[in-house]
């Protein structure tokens, strides 16, 4: 697929050189309530969505249920969903602008169209299964209106249940991610050990953080201008933190604030065995470690992740053997699939779906 993404300063060109192939000229568009038609809104809404018609619809009625005391819109790129969602948007969202695709992008580069089309001075990068409550939008905006140095931030993000979710992280490495396999970040009460996805913080306070989760990130125009669009090589994992090293690195930085929550139920814990997401996974964490830390740092962390999963393959057949549990048994052959297509996790020139 040709691509080439230019950035202006303000913002308002993105051009890709495959734009009639992937996308449909038909648009619905319209203001959000609150927005007077040829007002600017000072904040975009941009949300991905591929088959999650439910979801996505609960997603948009808390945010039209809580929306910001300031004019804002609201974009919705499909990825060539096949469940209802581009008709269920124009039927019941009439003023959300919908831009469909006519194949699946990747998270990445369907954000990247929306970006192309917002008009905002805050972009808000919003998961489709996500609920806002309360006053979190216009908090959020007013965050970064006092903190002119903080290119992006996120807020509290609860799981399902109401149980809080882990939405920041230190910038992946061989020791964080040697913590995370061997399990060792479950040990609670040490920092050090759950340093990697700050387990021992419940984010009640405000501070600078490597990353927050795409789940819900506030960027800043002026940054996103300066630093770029996101890397399109990265299909569904890794592409929030690429960026935020990116912010870092240009000088950007990025903020938790608990000023307000939302919900977000994809990221809860789930029973399901998906040996193609963790390969994308796995292939996300080798491509940030390829780009930022060179050759060696990512062998390292390909070769690490691949004993992680081969010695699973053992533990999980020696717990089946000796219990006679299935889940067992079913969790072994999970490993067993990962471990056997796992050179195709090395990342390719374009990021793709494994």
């Amino acid at each position: 697929m040709g691509l080439r993404t230019d950035m202006r300063t303000d913002m308002k060109i993105v051009t890709r050189t495959d734009t009639e192939t992937v996308m449909n000229t038909d648009t619905s568009t319209g203001a959000d309530p609150g927005t007077d038609p040829g007002t600017n809104p000072v904040l975009s809404i941009v949300i991905v969505n591929w088959n999650t018609e439910r979801l996505l619809r609960d997603c948009l009625a808390s945010v039209h249920a809580n929306p910001p005391a300031m004019p804002f819109e609201i974009i919705v790129v499909d990825n060539a969903s096949g469940d209802g969602s581009r008709a269920m948007v124009r039927r019941d969202f009439p003023q959300v602008r919908l831009i469909a695709c006519r194949e699946n992008l990747g998270f990445a580069a369907a954000n990247n169209i929306g970006f192309g089309a917002a008009a905002g001075r805050y972009i808000l990068l919003l998961n489709s299964d996500t609920l806002i409550h309360g006053d979190v939008l216009a908090a959020s905006v007013r965050y970064l209106d006092r903190h002119d140095g903080v290119g992006a931030m996120g807020c509290r993000v609860l799981n399902a249940d109401g149980t809080l979710q882990h939405s920041t992280s230190q910038f992946p490495g061989f020791l964080n991610l040697l913590l995370q396999t061997l399990g060792l970040d479950r040990v609670s009460g040490s920092a050090f050990l759950q340093r990697y996805r700050m387990k021992h913080w419940q984010r009640d306070t405000a501070q600078a953080v490597d990353t927050v989760s795409g789940c819900y990130m506030l960027v800043r125009r002026a940054c996103m201008a300066q630093v770029g669009l996101l890397d399109e090589r990265f299909f569904f994992f890794g592409e929030e933190t690429d960026w935020c090293r990116r912010m870092a690195e240009a000088g950007w930085a990025v903020h938790f604030a608990p000023v307000g929550t939302i919900t977000h139920f994809g990221g809860g814990s789930s029973g399901t065995l998906n040996h193609r997401r963790d390969l994308m996974l796995t292939q996300a964490t080798v491509r940030l470690h390829l780009k930022h830390s060179g050759l060696a740092a990512a062998l390292a962390v390909f070769l690490l992740l691949f004993v992680f999963n081969g010695s699973r393959i053992f533990f999980w057949a020696l717990r089946g053997l000796a219990t006679g549990q299935r889940p067992a048994l079913r969790r072994a052959r999970f490993f067993l699939d990962i471990t056997s297509r796992f050179l195709s996790a090395w990342p390719r020139r374009q990021g793709r779906m494994i």
